[in-house]
């Protein structure tokens, strides 16, 4: 049995959408707790993406249930982890701050089963926002509404936030939230999935 240890309703529907059986499980891990201490600690958003999709996944493992998908996803604004707006008018500053500038999505997911992880990856796309104006940025806020508080970015690049970019350097699904090429492979691996 695969199991998703997460509450992304875009990583459900891209498993889904790929023919991917599986059942949904919360992992339950307060983010808020090991992220401060990582911080704390020196961590770069990478590692801290890293530690979140392992965590996640072990937790839910450890219970026994089967193969765990845990993932998690940063956004590295030149070093900086910017976490998920709280509301519109913090959305409007955070793509203020990332127009005409690039930032990095640190993607990590972790395959895990009886409490150990067993698989791992990190990939990490690059994206450049256009240098959109005030007028379109709010245009954008108006029409996407709070569905952009969903993601750490406020965007969603499988709609109207494409609009948003001039270019991007990786792997779509990875800016999506999951390396799902390399994932498939891991389950592949496993024998959860059919060779």
């Amino acid at each position: 049995m695969i199991v998703l240890a997460s509450a992304s309703a875009v990583r459900a529907k891209m498993l889904r959408d790929s023919g991917v059986s599986f059942e949904l499980v919360s992992s339950g891990v307060d983010e808020a707790a090991p992220k401060a201490r990582l911080l704390k600690a020196g961590a770069s958003p990478r590692e801290i993406a890293q530690h979140l999709a392992e965590a996640k996944g072990l937790a839910v493992s450890s219970r026994g249930v089967g193969l765990v998908i845990g993932a998690d996803q940063t956004l590295d604004l030149d070093g900086e982890l910017i976490d998920k707006a709280e509301d519109l008018s913090e959305a409007r500053e955070r793509l203020q701050r990332l127009r005409g500038r690039s930032h990095t999505l640190h993607t990590a997911v972790a395959l895990a089963r009886s409490g150990e992880v067993i698989w791992r990856l990190t990939a990490s796309p690059r994206l450049l926002m256009r240098d959109f104006t005030d007028t379109y940025l709010d245009a954008y806020l108006a029409a996407s509404g709070e569905a952009v508080l969903s993601s750490v970015g406020c965007y969603h690049l499988e709609g109207s936030g494409a609009q948003l970019f001039e270019r991007i350097e990786g792997d779509y699904f990875s800016v999506l939230g999951l390396p799902l090429i390399e994932l498939l492979g891991a389950l592949r691996s496993e024998g959860a999935l059919q060779r």
